[in-house]
């Protein structure tokens, strides 16, 4: 299926866009493509396939939440610009 300049000014106008010569030819190809895209997929062969859902069967693999004491905080600390309460001090961001 080939789009014409056409159908190209119309989908343009509908779409309320002002588009120049050099960009009308560039939609029309660009649409072309597309539309041939769809073709081609419209028309693969499919028949004798298993459905699959997934590439592979991989599952999500969550690690258990453990809470951990960490035990270096002075020196964590001294990377901060401020501190206070033996935690990193930063600007209020919420009003």
């Amino acid at each position: 299926m080939q789009v014409s300049k056409e159908e190209i000014l119309h989908i343009a106008n509908l779409a309320m866009l002002d588009l120049n010569e050099n960009e009308i030819e560039k939609y029309r190809e660009n649409l072309n493509d597309i539309l041939d895209f769809s073709e081609t997929i419209k028309n693969a062969h499919t028949e004798d396939l298993d459905v699959t859902i997934g590439a592979n069967e991989a599952k999500n693999i969550f690690r258990k939440d453990e809470v951990k004491k960490f035990e270096d905080t002075e020196s964590l600390l001294q990377n901060a610009p401020s501190q206070a309460q033996n935690m990193f001090k930063i600007p209020k961001v919420i009003q």
